[in-house]
Order: C-alpha cells, then structure tokens, then sequence
C-alpha cells in the first residue's frame, strides 16, 4: 500500500490577509496550516519526505505542498495512479458546527479548513477524482503517529504539545502495539506553545517561527528575576494539566487574531514590548530564562502525573514544542523515562508523515514498526549534475576526487586552518535540523568562530549558539551524554553539558551556560560524515566539528547543487564540498 502524507493548509493566510488587510506581517504569523510537506510511505517504508519551502524557497510556506508531492512520486518512481490514500494531517470536520455559529467561522472553515476545501485545492493541482482516496487525520494523532510509529518502542506515554491542533494545545495518548489511544487533551485555549510564541512576538521575534530564538536567548539571563510572574501565568492541575487565565483575555474576533489582549497583559506585567532588530537587554534575557523555566516545570509536573497514570516507562514526544531541545534535555536528566524518543520532524512539516503512517498502519495492522534511522529522505543529485552546475558557474572552480579518504583529509585540513566548509552530501535531511547532508562546518575550537560565522555568513543574531557534531563512539567523553544514550542525539534534538575540561577547548559549540546542542554521527548511518569528524580529529585530537545548517538567515536549507553554489557565494564560504567535488572560488 502507497500512502502519501501531506501538512499545510493553503488558504490560511491568504484568508486571514482578506479578512484583516491591515495587520503587521508579523500578526499574519498567528495563523493555523504552515510547514507544508509530503512524505510518501510504501511497504518498503518511509521512501521520501520533504518540506515544500524546500522547492519554493518560501521559509515556512503553508501553501499546498505540490512541488514536495512531485517530488516524493518522482524518485519512488510511482504515478499518482498507484498511491492508495492522500492522508491530511488536519481534520476539522468535527468542528463544523463549532464555527457555523457565526458568519466569520462559517466563511473560515468553508474556505480554509473544510474537506471541500481541501480537496478543491488537491484537484486543482493534480486533476481527478480524489473522494475515496482523500483521507483526513487529526493533527495530533498525525503528530503522535509520525513519533511512536517510528520509535521503535512496543509501548510508551505519547506527548504532543504544539501551538494548536484543530482545537487541542497539548494531547497525551498512550502507545501499545499498533494503537494510539489519547486520554487526555489539553484546549488550545491553554496551549503551552501559544504562550511561549507569545512571549516570541513580545520579545521582538516571529511567532510561529522564532521561538527557537528565545531559546537561544534564554540561557544569557537569570530565570529566578522573573519565574514567579510567569509561573503565576500557567495554573497547575491536580490532574497533571494545566490552565492559562492569560490566553482568555481576547475578546473581540480581531483581538483572536492578534491576541492584543493577552500583549496588552504582557506590557503591563513586564514594561513596552522590545522592537525587532532592536538591542537584546538584560531584561528581555530573564525573560526569555523565566519562560523556559516556566515550560520545563510545567511539562515535568504533566510527564510525572501521566507516567504515574498509565505506568508507561518510555516516552515519545511530537509538535513543535518538542523541538524544544533544552526542554528536552531536562526531561532526560530528570531520568523519569526509561527510554525517550523525539521525532526530528517534530514541527507540522513531521504530521505529513504522521498522516501518512496512521493510514498505512490503519489499513495494514501487521506493518512493521521499526525504529527509524537518519531522515534522509529528500532530494539527491547525482555527480554528473553536480559537475555540470560547477562547470557553468564561471565564479567557481571545482575539483572531484577519486578517493573519499583523500576528500576527506582535505576537508579536515581545511576545517582545522580555521576556513568555514558547506557541506552537500546525498540525501537531503527531513526537518529543521541539518544533520551532516546540508551542513556549514567549521573548527569548534576557534574562540571567534561563532561570532565570525553569525556575522558574516549566517548573517544572524550573535546570541545565536552552534551544535557540535561529534563521531557517537566519543559522545560520552566530550559531553554528559551516558553510554547507550548516544542514539537519542542522533537528531540534534537534546540539550546537554560540555564536560567541564573541555569548554574552554570547544568555545565555538558551547553556550553560555556550558551546554550545547549535540548530534551524535554514527559511522553506520552517516558514514562520510563520520569518516571526516575522524579526520579531524587526526589534526585536532577531538572527532568534532561545529555544524550548523547550510542557509543564510531567511532562507530555508538549501536543496540543490545550484542553490549550494549561490549559498556558498552569498555566504563568503571558504569552500563548498558536493558530492565528490570540493569548490572554491575561481580567483
């Protein structure tokens, strides 16, 4: 059976434009149906997946998801006519009442989140008749399916904390077998992560898209000057859930929109909201580290209650607010699960998969359930068409080498006389995270090195910190990850501790707070990138190297050789390696 998966919700923001023409591109942010994707899975399994900003260049896009569906047919080399199911991570047709009940909802669902909608916009972009095969699934089930489906775990406590689902903030299920059964849902009203973007927008960042800012931001600033007033926000449950009084204080439907109303409360609680691009102070910091530490309590005290619960001794987690690596970092260490698991794709461009993999293990219940490896699942290029973009760029020179081993030790060389290397190898990755496919490597070791690459090349914010890629047989040396651990950061998806010896050795990757975001890189799974961390550490003495994603800021990743080329001009790289042919400017 052949399901593709899809996320996304076309109308969405085009609607909300129509509807409140005169907001600010930020206010459009606040909006259902963005990280539109599509993820194919077959008998075989997972055969591809990948974001659509990824082929139209829109970061975040939530426009159907044509071009990533193009692309899933093309390299399984399946027609539209051998696909069983089209499975949509939302399902709002539950709802509908709901939003009868005025003249603004009824006009929303019809045009943006009905069934007629959606298949409206499917068969304008591949004409059919697609009734019986267009399936819908609830955004967190897709959520929770694409994390337990894939975690390889008989049995665990699934937790998915998003912004919202169709109307759900937080989903808690269990996991047995081949079954998902929520038990408790948490409204959207009292959504964790609406908070969190809240707090975002107030701290001069993008809703919906920069909370992984204030993330970065919080570990600069004192959580105890302000955890109590952000505490009071969230009321603890005796049943493990939680409220959020502040996120009723919009009343009017522009208000709903904007949530000027809860701002409003936020301005009165903490002084003028920061401007965006204007300066980080110490106050925004402890902001930012008051709502972390917010997040952090108020998911342990629903992991202990819901573990307590169901006696489930591992974990999956999905959503965006699992991407919240430091947050996940705390979960583990606080030791409550045996085993935890976090999909990389955790964000909405994740509940393609999750819709795909609920249809396909609905349909056939005696389907595998394997744990997932590395989700190299998108485009890749052949060497062939990697000469012939670097042959036609007249601003670029491009040597291939015969031997991996001769590449490899020249890209070391490189990383360790302190040049700043794009990295395009095979597969492109699925999710946020670039992990060691479309990567910008460098030294780990260069106390400048951070700075230099925010500035110059990720063109980004200098609080910004940078993930350390380590060869996973060494994890437990550098950093405090235990032995046997070492899989659970694979994704880039946990924050844990530099080992004190080594922070002053590593200044590039360490945060100000002596963590970092480890990927750990097995030789199995990421074998040419595992082969150069070796390389290097024949220079350096460590098997590390700072990775982080191969953009510049505004950008998404990049997806092909000629978007690598033009990155690597834009961004002032020292060099470029694709595929087999390292590149470099031709004066």
């Amino acid at each position: 059976m052949n399901v593709i998966g899809i996320s996304g919700l076309n109308n969405s923001v085009s609607f909300k434009k129509r509807m409140y023409p005169d907001l600010s591109r930020r206010d459009y942010r606040i909006c259902q149906g963005f990280d539109a994707a599509a993820a194919l899975v077959t008998p075989e399994g997972i055969r591809a997946a990948a974001a659509e900003e990824r082929f139209t260049r829109e970061k975040t896009t939530g426009r159907f998801p044509a071009r990533a569906i193009e692309y899933c047919l093309l390299t399984s080399g399946l027609t539209l006519g051998e696909v069983d199911f089209i499975a949509h991570g939302f399902d709002y047709e539950p709802y509908r009442d709901y939003y009868y009940e005025t003249d603004l909802g009824r006009k929303q669902f019809d045009e943006v989140f009905s069934r007629e909608a959606q298949l409206a916009t499917l068969e304008h972009h591949f004409v059919g008749q697609w009734k019986g095969t267009f399936v819908q699934v609830a955004h967190h089930l897709a959520h929770a399916a694409s994390t337990f489906f894939v975690s390889g775990m008989e049995a665990a406590l699934v937790v998915v904390a998003d912004g919202m689902g169709e109307q759900e903030g937080l989903t808690i299920a269990v996991g047995s077998g081949r079954r998902i059964e929520p038990i408790k849902r948490i409204p959207s009203i009292h959504s964790l992560g609406i908070l969190y973007g809240l707090f975002t927008l107030y701290l001069g960042f993008d809703f919906n898209m920069d909370e992984y800012k204030v993330m970065g931001v919080a570990p600069y600033g004192n959580p105890r000057r302000y955890f109590d007033k952000i505490m009071g926000l969230v009321k603890l449950q005796d049943d493990g859930t939680h409220t959020i009084p502040l996120l009723f204080r919009n009343e009017t439907e522009r208000e709903k929109e904007t949530y000027a109303g809860s701002l409003e409360c936020l301005k009165e609680m903490f002084g003028p909201p920061r401007e965006p691009e204007s300066e980080i102070t110490k106050h925004h910091q402890d902001i930012a580290a008051g709502l972390q530490a917010t997040l952090q309590v108020a998911l342990l005290h629903l992991l202990r209650f819901f573990k307590k619960d169901t006696g489930m001794r591992n974990l999956c987690m999905a959503g965006g607010v699992a991407l919240n690596c430091t947050a996940n970092g705390v979960i583990k260490r606080s030791r409550l699960f045996r085993e935890m698991f976090v999909q990389p794709a955790a964000g909405d461009d994740g509940s393609a998969l999750g819709a795909a993999l609920h249809v396909a293990h609905s349909q056939e219940p005696a389907r595998s359930m394997s744990k997932m490896s590395l989700p190299l699942w998108g485009p890749e290029f052949s060497e062939s068409k990697i000469g012939e973009v670097v042959r036609v760029r007249k601003e670029c020179r491009g040597d291939r080498f015969d031997s991996e081993e001769a590449l490899v030790a020249e890209v070391a060389r490189r990383i360790a006389a302190g040049q700043i290397v794009g990295w395009f190898q095979g597969r492109m990755e699925f999710g946020p995270r670039a992990l060691g496919s479309r990567s910008i490597l460098a030294d780990p070791r260069g106390a400048d090195m951070r700075d230099r690459i925010n500035a110059l090349v990720k063109k980004r914010e200098e609080f910004r910190p940078f993930a350390p890629a380590v060869a996973s047989e060494a994890a437990s040396k550098f950093f405090e990850i235990d032995e046997g651990d070492e899989s659970l950061f694979s994704y880039m998806l946990c924050v844990t501790q530099v080992r004190p010896p080594y922070r002053r050795e590593l200044p590039a990757i360490t945060h100000v707070d002596g963590s970092a975001r480890v990927q750990t890189v097995n030789r199995d799974e990421n074998p040419r990138f595992w082969r150069l961390l070796k390389a290097f550490e024949k220079l350096s003495g460590m098997p590390i190297v700072l990775n982080t994603s191969f953009n510049v800021r505004g950008q998404p990743i990049v997806c092909t050789p000629a978007e690598a080329v033009d990155t690597f001009l834009v961004a002032g790289l020292d060099a470029l390696v694709i595929g087999d042919h390292l590149v470099v400017r031709a004066n």
